[in-house]
């Protein structure tokens, strides 16, 4: 049975923000970053933002190195901060209907606007995929999911340069329905496509009629130049509400391809948390890394991306996936998971060994 959804937010003030010539005002904090999802890999346009820069939204070098988060962190930052959070409602299937042409990215100007900024032509940076890949979906609310529609657009489309349409996009992939896991994964294949791409996932969501419209800039196959961005660590400092809790990071010995890892809690809501991890190759190339911690007591984890993850009583495991284990020297990479506790949330000591 389908159910009215409440949509909470908590004020938290008004923070103005000057840099690199422009003007940004955090007006509100949204909900925990465990409230609805997301496409998280390849990462969508505002998620890619949040996650290179949401520690670091007001650094000036955003301008020159990513250009298009630039603006939209100016246009409307919480749009990244509630990167989890771009959907409508009622559409009863009929989604070309309710979104537009040049409005996909945004799914019709949804919420008054507030993603707007996503449906900005430009060279959008570009997660280089293959053209078999693994879509993954974050879905921290665990609304399940009545199916997936994923679409790539055609070759010779270019998205840094031309609006995104209906009719710039083949359908590639309609999955059948996901049980509420927190995770939902879906093999794509991108055929002979090369260059420059926009995935385009609608989430049909199943606790009531929620889709979900998702931009993710790609790269196939070598034949384009992605877009050039700083190293994706992901935030190291969580939204203003959340007190950082980094514990020391593991040294490995000097030369020997090593590797460190850094724990940093998001977000946090009533009996639940949101982490991120933080990979580190030491002073030579890897091609692999594992993460091992123990939780105090009462700390588990609910949903993850970025990482296989296994857990044995209060012992966690953590691994690199296909796309995420080889690193150069010092080269980083990240995971995140969401979990529940109870008394009190504390940070675990990470050890990383590489190989």
């Amino acid at each position: 049975m389908r159910v009215s959804l409440t949509a909470r937010r908590l004020v938290l003030g008004v923070v103005a923000i000057v840099a690199t010539g422009f003007t940004m005002v955090v007006l509100h904090q949204p909900e925990p970053a465990s409230a609805h999802g997301s496409v998280t890999n390849p990462p969508t346009r505002n998620y890619g933002c949040w996650e290179r820069w949401g520690d670091d939204h007001l650094n000036p070098n955003m301008a020159q190195t990513d250009p298009m988060c630039a603006q939209a962190w100016q246009a409307n930052p919480n749009a990244m901060w509630n990167w989890n959070g771009l959907y409508r409602e009622n559409v009863g299937g009929n989604h070309q209907a309710a979104v537009p042409d040049g409005q996909l990215c945004s799914g019709g100007r949804t919420q008054g606007g507030l993603y707007g900024a996503m449906d900005t032509v430009g060279a959008w940076v570009a997660k280089p995929m293959p053209n078999n890949f693994t879509l993954t979906l974050t879905d921290g609310a665990r609304h399940g999911a009545d199916y997936l529609l994923i679409y790539i657009t055609k070759q010779g489309f270019n998205p840094a340069t031309q609006p995104l349409t209906w009719g710039s996009l083949d359908l590639v992939l309609r999955t059948g329905s996901y049980p509420t896991t927190g995770l939902y994964e879906a093999q794509v294949n991108a055929g002979n496509r090369t260059g420059r791409h926009v995935v385009y996932t609608i989430w049909q969501a199943s606790h009531l009629d929620q889709p979900y419209y998702l931009c993710s800039d790609v790269t196939f196959g070598g034949g384009g130049t992605p877009t050039t961005a700083p190293p994706t660590t992901g935030p190291t400092t969580p939204p203003p509400s959340v007190p950082p809790t980094t514990p020391p990071a593991t040294t490995p010995p000097a030369g020997n391809g090593g590797c460190t890892a850094t724990y940093t809690r998001t977000s946090e809501w009533s009996g639940g948390f949101g982490a991120q991890v933080t990979v580190r190759a030491g002073n030579a190339s890897i091609s692999g890394w594992t993460v091992n911690w123990t939780w105090p007591s009462g700390q588990s984890i609910t949903s993850s991306w970025n990482a296989s993850i296994t857990s044995s009583g209060s012992s966690v495991t953590a691994t690199n996936v296909g796309y995420n284990g080889a690193l150069s020297a010092n080269g980083t990479t990240s995971f995140g998971f969401n979990g529940s506790f109870s008394g009190t949330n504390t940070a675990p000591t990470l050890t990383c060994t590489a190989r």
